[in-house]
C-alpha cells in the first residue's frame, strides 16, 4: 500500500521560506503525477503545484515564481520549496500521488504570520 508522509511545515514570518518534503513508501518516479495541495481553514483544498512522471510542472497562479516543486531520486521524496511566503499561504499542505488512483499524505501545517 502506498503511504505518503509530509514534513517540514511550521511557523514562518511573511517573506520567509520553508521546504516541505513528502516521503513515499514506493518509488516516486513510478507515479504518473505527484502534486502538492493545500487547504486553508474553512476553504476547499486547492492544487498548488504538480509534476508529471515525465517532468512537466504546473503551478497555481498564486504561487508561481515563489514555489518550486521537485523530486529527489536519491532520497525518494517530493519537495516543495516555498519562498517569499505570504499570510495567505497559511494552510495544511498535502502530498498527492497518482498511479491509477490517488494517494494522499496526512498533511503538514504551514503558518505564515508575524
Amino acid at each position: 500500500q502506498v503511504q505518503l508522509v509530509e514534513s517540514g511545515g511550521g511557523l514562518v514570518q511573511p517573506g520567509g521560506s520553508l521546504r516541505l518534503s513528502c516521503a513515499a513508501t514506493e518509488y516516486i518516479f513510478s507515479f504518473s503525477v505527484m502534486a502538492w495541495y493545500r487547504q486553508a481553514p474553512g476553504k476547499q483544498r486547492e492544487l498548488v503545484a504538480s509534476i508529471a512522471g515525465g517532468g512537466s510542472i504546473n503551478y497555481a497562479d498564486s504561487v508561481k515564481g515563489r514555489f518550486t516543486i521537485s523530486r529527489n531520486r536519491a532520497n525518494n521524496t517530493l519537495n516543495l520549496q516555498m519562498n517569499s511566503l505570504k499570510p495567505e499561504d497559511t494552510a495544511v499542505y498535502y502530498c498527492n500521488a497518482h498511479r491509477g488512483v490517488a494517494y494522499w499524505g496526512q498533511g503538514t501545517h504551514v503558518t505564515v504570520s508575524s
